[in-house]
């Protein structure tokens, strides 16, 4: 049986969770292909981000279904942190600020 090809992000490589579920639904997997490299590497690091397994799996499950439901970035995600292409946006430095300090208080 060959393996399916499937693309990863810009800067996040695609996790098997996500390339199996992504995998199972040949329209979600023409959806996946048809967006962007940058909004791919987005979904990509909204469901690595996620802290708990719960939070990841859930993750997973809804970027199909919103692939399917048209929406081409994660919804209520700032962006990915990692790239280096780019500088962070002011609105992403503040709320990354606003965590560190949260994660100093709570030491």
């Amino acid at each position: 049986m060959a393996t399916k090809e499937i693309s990863s992000g810009t800067f996040h490589k695609l996790p098997a969770d996500l390339k199996k579920a992504i995998l199972a639904d040949d329209k979600v997997l023409a959806l996946w292909e048809d967006i962007t490299p940058l909004a791919r590497n987005e979904f990509i690091c909204w469901v690595e981000n996620a802290k708990f397994i719960e939070t990841r799996n859930r993750r997973v499950t809804r970027t199909c279904e919103e692939l399917l439901e048209g929406k081409r970035r994660p919804c209520c995600w700032l962006g990915c942190t990692h790239r280096t292409d780019k500088e962070i946006s002011p609105s992403v430095k503040w709320i990354l600020e606003k965590q560190a300090k949260q994660s100093t208080a709570s030491k």
